[in-house]
């Protein structure tokens, strides 16, 4: 289903204690006066994965096709493989050497769906929307019996640490 005229913000966080580590990540969507949090967790992963994670988790709950999208985050990794078109050559190279391939695989998928524009934030600088998803990360992380991170295992397998 498409819509053209609804538009989300996102302000998505992850978070690794010790990374790597245990890991979480912390996600706020709103729209239209409506706001709805969401967050999960890894045994073993990294911060970087669970920012990349934040997002495309978020942009996967969209219930519509072609959203106007502005994502908030304080993940530079993030921010800058789209916006500075890093990502473009990784695709072109097939990700090749590239950490967190599969991830970003399954963000493509689900970005070229929308109309996605990113917005860096300064992290732990106390924005109220940016610090309570690094609470919902930090808490997510905490969480007992958390599923291992099949990715970040497979690469650790491969020689390719994240």
């Amino acid at each position: 289903m498409a819509s053209d005229n609804f538009e989300v913000t996102i302000y998505t966080d992850g978070a690794a204690s010790g990374n790597p580590g245990p890991g979480g990540y912390g996600i706020i969507l709103m729209s239209n006066g409506h706001q709805k949090e969401l967050s999960g967790g890894f045994a073993h992963t990294t911060n970087n994965r669970m920012e990349l994670m934040a997002v495309i988790v978020a942009l996967e709950a969209l219930k519509y096709d072609n959203c106007r999208v502005h994502i908030f985050s304080d993940s530079s990794y993030v921010v800058n493989a789209v916006e500075k078109g890093w990502i473009a050559q990784w695709e072109r190279t097939a990700f090749k050497k590239k950490k967190n391939a599969d991830l970003w695989r399954r963000f493509l998928k689900t970005y070229c769906k929308h109309q996605v524009q990113f917005h860096w934030l300064k992290g732990h600088a106390g924005h109220p929307l940016n610090e309570r998803c690094d609470q919902l990360a930090v808490a997510a992380s905490m969480q007992p019996e958390l599923p291992e991170d099949k990715g970040y295992l497979l690469s650790i397998e491969s020689g390719l640490l994240m």
